[in-house]
């Protein structure tokens, strides 16, 4: 009967101790007397000492339990108990047989938490035994050797009272050769929540349902008129695969009553993914990608599972609002995205899962806040900020409701701690996914019967849980929603609850933030180098003639740049900003000036070209060449040190630039050739060349003199071969009209009217003889450079490839 003492705390009494450490010592005198009197212990008495010694700690008989269902049992249920116990000692164990224990109700949560950390502690208390036939008896245990056991008893065989979570042990005894008494060799303790009628206010619970994953694209796209996706890796294709990480998610959380929090950015990628798209490879190479029929079923899973379930949408990418508002607000442009990505969100959400989406809340990692993160995450419209009472904290004796005014119109919407933690670290064993969901399912029991007023709770758990972790999350969120003491409630309703009047309302300070997440947060670098990818985007996509297909990839890109994902894969992270500026400098560095070797100038004035690259899919516009002269006194470009004109060149061709240009005197000249933006931002690298103006020397002069001569002697000698020959025609008329006036009158009527005088005749001939414009001198030099067309050349000229 001095077992019954333990009912009245969460400890043995302390006469039962007594009695307990009394036995163990009168127990072991006659085997330490025995070990005083020999020299050196014997195999046999070595390993009697370890199993001493492992009976004094954790046991030398592991128990598991593997399933306990009901978990939450009503008056009428059968539990049922499964597992399994192994043998760790060296020796066998005989008479062992299993047992059930049932300890007396934890009052508190904190009980609950000191219980679990010491779930399998041979010292901790262990209850009443069910005993009679609900027993599982072994012949031996042999060493290392892993044996089943399965019980069932009876709920009304429990002996449970009131209403509460109580504590239920799976002991193993038994006797080695060494200890040749029956005890306790391993316990493996779990907790029983016990509300078998409908309580009388129900606790209104809210879980987020995460669906979120890393960045899997950049913001390389193909050439193609679609733009064909490029994915960094295949790893989304596994997640929603069958038995894929998101693909758990959405088939165990179809048939929950939760609120699904999902980031935009993994429906654009999986939306993506229904399309043609390529992956890269480690090499460098793409491959088409296979698994568009497995996007479109997830998705279409996924339309099914959130009908009728809240859907609330985190800015495009999950940005880490913890980063941005520690190291990146006095960056420029930072809290930029982050507005980018709220506004972004409703779309994306809307067009693909076909439901509105609430986008008025933001989360942080872990829920931890200070007053600069909430700043931050206001600051793009967001008026609710999901937190966690482990930052939050209230110094109550209950756990007040979620919804909680801090100022400015802001609601922080605090989640359980407790329960929001459950399911975190490795849950791949059943032992450890059973105890996980007994623990969560006794919080909250626990918390339903701290007071009899209604409260709203709320259950964040991880961003990306596991396998194995969601598994553990759907079994007991099942169990909740079958149970007597709790109701469903989605995120938004939560949020506009009463709120408690004497729950704690202000925000924790910047040094309360746990240093273990600082660490793992952005750099001020990394929010530096976003910006400046950002600065080179804005001026490349003035120049381009469809800016929606480089200025959309690259922003969701930047968006991604953010993220949460990030926090604990820093090296990650530098490759992926690195490879979205390195890509972007490529595509700006297609737009370009074509190299000029040394050009020769052996006249006062030529027309020299510079050619203009276009390796764009699309056309660039708004763009003026400049070329300039370094030493204008020796050659000038359109009469002055520079000149500009526009420039228009299709996607994948060049147009060439013609300028005009004079020189003055002899020797080299430095010209520069630069593209600048419509608004006076250089664009691109310059091109410098020379330009080298040969002398006019004095054999050329005689070349050129002895051609004028030649030219005046050839005219004049056909002036007057031209003026003889006239003279000679009046001669011949003369006669002719003697000869007439002789002979008589004739008709004149063939006679030629109006005859054109000789002398103007020999002038036009002379005039087109001598060459053309009347203002060119003789003298004046024929440009040697070869003769092109003045006229600005066509986009239409096709780069040779």
């Amino acid at each position: 009967m001095a077992e019954a003492a333990d009912f009245q705390g969460t400890s043995a009494s302390p006469a039962r101790r007594w009695l307990r450490r009394t036995g163990a010592l009168l127990t072991g005198a006659p085997l330490l007397a025995g070990l005083l009197q020999l020299p050196a212990a014997t195999p046999a008495d070595a390993a009697g000492q370890e199993s001493l010694q492992a009976a004094a700690g954790a046991g030398s008989v592991s128990v598991t339990v593997d399933s306990l269902t009901p978990s939450a049992p009503s008056e009428s249920d059968t539990v049922t108990v499964s597992g399994t116990v192994t043998n760790n000692g060296k020796q066998t164990v005989t008479g062992a047989h299993v047992d059930l224990q049932v300890g007396p109700p934890l009052e508190t949560r904190s009980s609950i938490d000191t219980l679990a950390k010491k779930s399998n502690d041979l010292q901790g208390p262990t209850g009443e035994k069910v005993g009679g036939k609900y027993t599982e008896k072994y012949d031996a245990l042999t060493p290392g050797v892993a044996e089943p056991f399965s019980i069932s008893v009876p709920a009304d065989k429990l002996d449970l009272g009131r209403d509460g979570v109580y504590q239920l042990a799976v002991s193993l005894s038994g006797e080695t050769s060494a200890q040749p008494w029956d005890q306790v060799l391993g316990v493996q303790r779990t907790f029983l929540p016990w509300q078998p009628e409908e309580a009388d206010t129900k606790t209104k619970t809210t879980v987020l349902w995460p669906l979120v994953s890393s960045a899997h694209m950049a913001a390389e796209t193909g050439s193609n008129e679609q733009q064909t996706p490029v994915f960094r890796d295949d790893e989304l294709a596994e997640e929603i695969s069958p038995g894929g990480r998101l693909d758990q998610m959405v088939s165990l959380g179809k048939g929950l009553d939760v609120t699904w929090v999902v980031d935009p950015d993994l429906l654009a990628s999986v939306d993506a993914m229904t399309r043609s798209y390529q992956v890269r490879a480690a090499d460098g190479s793409t491959t088409p990608g296979k698994n568009q029929e497995v996007a479109k079923h997830w998705l279409a899973e996924l339309q099914q599972a959130v009908t009728g379930n809240e859907v609330a949408a985190l800015p495009f990418g999950d940005p880490d609002l913890a980063s941005l508002a520690h190291n990146g607000t006095n960056v420029t442009g930072s809290l930029g995205h982050l507005k980018e990505a709220t506004d972004v969100a409703d779309e994306t959400v809307d067009t693909i899962l076909h439901v509105k989406p609430s986008t008025d809340f933001v989360w942080p990692v872990d829920g931890a806040v200070d007053p600069s993160i909430v700043k931050v995450a206001t600051s793009a419209g967001a008026d609710k900020v999901i937190t966690r009472s482990d930052s939050l904290q209230d110094d109550l004796s209950y756990t007040p409701s979620a919804a909680r005014p801090i100022g400015g119109g802001t609601t922080a919407v605090v989640a359980d701690s407790r329960m929001s933690t459950a399911f975190q670290g490795d849950l791949t064993k059943a032992s450890a996914s059973t105890l996980a969901v007994q623990r969560f399912l006794a919080q909250s029991l626990t918390l339903g019967l701290q007071t009899g007023k209604q409260r709203s709770v709320v259950v964040a758990p991880q961003r990306m849980p596991s396998v194995s972790q969601a598994q553990a999350m759907a079994e007991a969120l099942g169990a909740l929603q079958d149970g007597n003491w709790s109701e469903s409630q989605d995120l938004t309703a939560a949020a506009k609850a009463k709120p408690d009047p004497a729950a704690n309302t202000k925000v924790p300070s910047a040094s309360a933030y746990p240093s273990s997440l600082r660490k793992q947060e952005l750099p001020r670098a990394a929010f530096e180098q976003i910006a400046r990818t950002r600065g080179k985007l804005d001026k490349f996509k003035v120049i381009l003639t469809r800016q929606s297909r480089v200025v959309t990839p690259f922003g969701r890109a930047m968006n991604r740049e953010m993220s949460t994902s990030w926090r604990g894969r820093g090296i990650a992270a530098v490759g992926y900003r690195d490879g979205i500026e390195s890509y972007l400098n490529g595509l700006i560095d297609g737009v370009k000036l074509i190299q000029k070797s040394e050009t020769k100038l052996s006249g006062r004035s030529a027309m020299i070209p510079v050619t203009v690259q276009n390796n764009l899919v699309q056309g660039v516009e708004h763009l003026e060449l400049r070329l300039t002269s370094k030493n204008p006194t020796r050659l000038k470009i359109a009469g002055d040190a520079y000149e500009e004109q526009p420039v228009t060149v299709n996607g994948g061709h060049a147009q060439s630039v013609k300028f005009t240009t004079s020189a003055n005197a002899n020797g080299r000249a430095e010209v520069v050739a630069q593209l600048y933006t419509e608004d006076g931002q250089k664009y691109g690298a310059p091109v410098t060349f020379d330009v080298k103006v040969t002398e006019v020397t004095p054999t050329v002069m005689l070349v050129i003199g002895g051609g004028v001569l030649l030219l005046v002697l050839a005219g004049f000698r056909m002036y007057t071969h031209r003026k003889r020959a006239a003279a000679r025609e009046a001669a011949e008329d003369d006669t002719a009209e003697a000869d007439d006036e002789t002979d008589g009158p004739h008709d004149r009527e063939d006679a030629p009217q109006n005859p054109e005088p000789s002398g103007a005749r020999l002038k036009e001939e002379a005039g087109a003889g001598s060459g053309a414009d009347a203002s060119e001198q003789p003298s004046d030099p024929a440009p040697d450079t070869a003769a092109e067309s003045a006229d600005p050349s066509g986009t239409g000229e096709r780069v040779d490839r």
